[in-house]
């Protein structure tokens, strides 16, 4: 939806723009720090993570960066830009949070650069060897062809600025939410399978039984066996809780070398590859009130119960 919407060139020399709706923004070299290398990597995390190391005396240390990562064909292109800082001017320019959508870099859209983009009298925007820059216009011939900006500049994907009210959350966020929420979902629908299905077969058996012994049918009878069938499934749940409760102390480094349940204990046995793992699985099952068993300077971790 963001790509439908009005595409502004922001550069320094820009005029002041009157706004009544939402808007997306590319921004100039002016605001930014690019660094475009060959790296030996193939995922967008490993780039994050090397990400303020190669810009290392190149930004003002007394400033806050972020950074905007993406792949052009063999090289990896990083920006570096200050989020304060380019909100502010914005809003000098009449651009404000709540009419700013996506901001976008005008490196994203080099090949539509290819053809100068006209800034103001003095400048204009290029790719030369792969890199929008900003050269002087009177670098080019008077009959040397431009390009016209409009909205067909808008790169895949953009970031949001701290403070733009039209986004409340962002598109990683939205999708960790819809993930988790959606094993939520799963879960919950497991669960009321397995206990529909017990319902029915408890039902089916207690039909039997009428059937055969009709003497059954009094009310006190009736009573009885339905306690009894709610006490072996309250334990059966319960069973079912411990081990997934169990389950999630099972993670990076916990490794289950030992497991025991019978109808009333349970004993299970954690290597951990860490003091520090050993300590997590200790308090996760501290939290769970259960019964928990450490030696001195050892990794391994007893967990004990009753079900």
């Amino acid at each position: 939806m963001g790509s439908n919407k009005e595409l502004l060139l922001v550069h320094r020399g820009m005029e002041h723009v009157s706004l009544n709706h939402s808007v997306n923004v590319m921004l100039t070299p002016q605001f930014y720090t690019m660094k475009r290398e060959e790296l030996p990597i193939k995922y967008l995390y490993q780039a994050r993570k090397i990400a303020p190391s190669l810009f290392d005396g190149l930004l003002d240390e007394q400033e806050s960066y972020e950074y905007f990562i993406f792949k052009e064909e063999e090289h990896w292109v990083f920006i570096a830009y200050n989020p304060e800082e380019i909100r502010e001017f914005l809003n000098t320019k009449g651009i404000s949070a709540e009419h700013l959508s996506k901001v976008f870099f005008v490196q994203q859209a080099q090949q539509a650069f290819v053809q100068p983009v006209v800034l103001g009298d003095k400048e204009v925007l290029m790719t030369i060897d792969g890199v929008v820059v900003l050269i002087p216009k009177a670098a080019l011939s008077p009959e040397h062809p431009t390009a016209f900006f409009d909205e067909s500049f808008t790169p895949r994907s953009g970031v949001n600025l701290p403070g733009n009210s039209t986004a409340l959350i962002s598109r990683k966020e939205a999708i960790v939410l819809a993930i988790i929420f959606s094993i939520f979902a799963a879960i919950f629908f497991i669960e009321g399978w397995q206990y529909s299905r017990g319902l029915k077969v408890q039902e089916k058996e207690m039909q039997e039984l009428l059937e055969a012994y009709p003497a059954l049918q009094s009310k006190m009878q009736r009573e009885s066996i339905s306690l009894k069938y709610k006490t072996i499934d309250d334990k059966e749940r319960k069973k079912r809780e411990t081990i997934k409760t169990l389950a999630a102390m099972i993670f990076k480094g916990v490794t289950l070398t030992t497991y025991h349940m019978d109808e009333k204990h349970f004993k299970v046995t954690f290597a951990c590859s860490s003091a520090k793992t050993a300590q997590k699985v200790e308090a996760l099952a501290k939290k769970s009130n259960f019964k928990v068993t450490r030696s001195k300077g050892s990794n391994i971790v007893v967990i004990e119960g009753s079900v």
